[in-house]
């Protein structure tokens, strides 16, 4: 027994978690359901293909709950009116039969009693009909009774509806406007003589040549025609199949505001053979004229009675938006999708111009691509040409390229910069100025790929801001540098160089640089020769008993060992009280080894300009150029940095 019960038991366990596990896989595909209803995908967007696609938004009533404006309304005084008690009103157009006629009073200050415009778009119940009635219309008014409707912005209309109360009115027009009502255009005409009431033919052949040529009918007079009129926007018109490729129709059926106009001359229309009569007058021309005064009743019956008013459509968009949604400044606009913009998403996102603007269709959503402008730009626009040009790939032109750049999509730099290999087209320094030097280029436009300025004959470097070998400065803007004459004293001690090594006079090397320098085993002889660093930082200058800037004249004489120059000093940057001398006025001298030049240590030549760091100065006006003396050909920037250490001297090694 006691097994029984314990199998029991367990069999019980196993059935409620069997049932456990079964109820909490329904609950989990339950809410599975429910989060992927809430997870749709964006309607504008291809989820599959990933793509932009056509989007649309809702049909709707675009009246409903509208506030309409009507010319005429009863109530003020207040007016007795009456009406057939069902659908079908006795008229030769509708078959005659006897019907039972109620009345009842129209008064505005009774809530009750009130028959206001609001009722055209309320909530239309069957079960508890509302209508619209406008004055009773004596036989000689001359005003058109009007409705007006405004839908707040652009729509695409399919139907405009009305369902009248008592009869259908003998004429009535539909007109629409495309910019809030500031004009008006015919939508469609109705009238059982449209000739005389329209001036217009009757069921005008509407072909692709005039589309949108509103139409004349007067089907609302058949036999057997209900108590509403609808007009189809579409009907008749070639192009509806093919709607989303035809501006024309697509231009038709757009409207902001519709009017609804029943015209005067409907009271006047003359009598035909038998009684001809509607919702709006009962014409009596078979009556003597002791009876043409129309009795109460009949004239009760002059007047119109609507009781619904819709208008299906969709909120305007291009196929670019799938809702609209009141702005921040309360008005209605599509949310726009595709980069577009606008309240009816007519025209491309600023800075999105690179393709012209299109209307959405099912094969293709032409969204609107932005300009390619490297980050370089913020306004483009567009240029159809260049669209033509590039088979449809391209249109777009960047405005005001900024960070030195240029061209249609600021894909290079502007004249006077060059391309900055170290940084993508897209860095805000993509481009690097040439600064070529104002008198040795003979441009401020150098190469757009290595910054090479146009140089002068004679002139050198990126930026033509150095001579080039067999070249001096001159101190001429024309001519910066010209080639160094043979005749000079570097050329004479040169000369005579290469006749120890049995070279002939005519053979002496012209590059002012390289005078005599031993070729093959002599080289040996200038071992003694280091490369001396061109950067002087605060720490050599500090060593240095003076520092002076130097201009050689000429060559005084010239001995076995040594060779003598007479130098003008142009600038002393450093001096220790072994060299106060250097300072006085006139000209120095300036004492090399002969076997040092001849080595190109230093390199030094007349008329050029030299920055020397020496030391163990002589008392005399001279400077003895040592193989510790550091001299550097001079260059002009360095006349900034050479002040700096000179001022930073006075803390950390002042003058003795």
């Amino acid at each position: 027994m006691r097994m029984r019960g314990v199998l029991l038991s367990l069999a019980v366990i196993f059935v409620s978690a069997t049932v456990t596990t079964a109820r909490r896989r329904v609950n989990r595909a339950f809410l599975k359901m429910f989060q992927a209803e809430a997870a749709q995908s964006d309607p504008c967007h291809d989820d599959e293909t990933d793509k932009p696609r056509q989007c649309v938004p809702d049909f709707v009533n675009a009246a409903y709950g509208v506030s309409v404006s009507a010319s005429s309304t009863c109530g003020s005084p207040p007016s007795r009116h009456c009406y057939a008690d069902n659908s079908v009103a006795s008229s030769p157009f509708a078959g005659s039969s006897q019907v039972k006629e109620k009345c009842e009073l129209c008064d505005a200050s009774n809530p009750g009693q009130q028959h206001p415009s609001d009722f055209l778009t309320d909530l239309n119940n069957p079960n508890n009909v509302t209508c619209w009635n406008s004055e009773i219309l004596a036989p000689n008014k001359e005003e058109n009774v009007t409705l007006t409707l405004s839908l707040g912005k652009k729509y695409e209309l399919t139907y405009i509806s009305m369902q009248f109360c008592n009869q259908k009115p003998h004429s009535l027009a539909i007109y629409k406007s495309m910019d809030h009502g500031k004009s008006w255009q015919p939508f469609q005409y109705y009238s059982g003589n449209c000739r005389s009431v329209w001036d217009r033919d009757h069921r005008v052949t509407i072909s692709r040549a005039n589309e949108q040529e509103a139409l004349c009918l007067d089907s609302h007079l058949q036999d057997g025609a209900s108590s509403r009129v609808a007009f189809s926007t579409l009907a008749d018109r070639p192009s509806a199949e093919d709607f989303e490729n035809s501006p024309v129709l697509q231009d038709w059926v757009t409207a902001t505001d519709i009017k609804i106009v029943f015209p005067a001359q409907h009271f006047k229309q003359p009598a035909p053979t038998r009684i001809e009569s509607n919702a709006i007058s009962v014409n009596q021309t078979e009556v003597d004229d002791t009876n043409a005064a129309a009795s109460e009743n009949d004239h009760a019956k002059n007047y119109i009675s609507v009781s619904d008013l819709a208008i299906g459509g969709r909120c305007k968009c291009n196929g670019h938006a799938s809702q609209c949604k009141f702005d921040k400044y309360g008005e209605l606009a599509c949310d726009c999708q595709h980069n577009t913009d606008g309240r009816e998403c007519e025209k491309c996102k600023p800075f999105h111009f690179d393709r012209p603007w299109g209307r959405a269709t099912s094969s293709a959503a032409n969204e609107c691509v932005p300009c390619s402008c490297n980050l370089h730009a913020r306004r483009c626009r567009f240029n159809m040409e260049l669209y033509r040009l590039s088979g449809g790939v391209s249109g777009g032109v960047c405005y005001k390229c900024r960070h030195n750049t240029a061209g249609r999509h600021c894909h290079y730099c502007k004249e006077g910069y060059f391309r900055n290999a170290e940084k993508p087209m897209t860095h805000k320094k993509a481009c690097r100025p040439c600064n070529c030097h104002p008198v040795g280029s003979s441009g401020k436009i150098c190469n757009q790929t290595n910054g090479q300025c146009p140089c002068k004959e004679g002139v050198t470097g990126t930026e033509c801001n150095r001579c080039a070998k067999g070249y001096q400065q001159s101190g001429s803007p024309i001519a910066p540098c010209i080639k160094v004459p043979r005749s000079s004293g570097f050329s004479n001690y040169g000369r005579s160089a290469t006749h120890h090594r049995g070279q002939s006079p005519t053979t002496a090397v012209e590059d002012s640089s390289a005078y005599a320098r031993p070729q093959g085993d002599a080289r040996a002889a200038c071992a003694h020769c280091k490369k001396v660093k061109r950067k002087v930082n605060m720490r050599k200058y500090c060593k240095q008993d003076y520092v002076v800037l130097v201009t050689l004249l000429r060559q005084a004489n010239s001995g076995s060992k040594w060779l003598k120059f007479q130098a003008s000093i142009d600038s002393v940057f450093r001096r220790s009280a072994e060299a106060r001398g250097l300072q006085q006025q006139g000209p120095i001298d300036v004492w090399i080894k002969r076997k040092d030049l001849e080595c190109g240590c230093p390199k030094m030549r007349n008329r050029s300009t030299y920055l020397v760091l020496g030391q163990e100065a002589s008392s005399r006006r001279a400077i003895v150029i040592k193989r510790k003396t550091v001299v550097l050909e001079w260059k002009e920037e360095w006349r900034r940095r050479m002040k700096r250490f000179q001022r930073r001297s006075r803390k950390y090694c002042p003058e003795k």
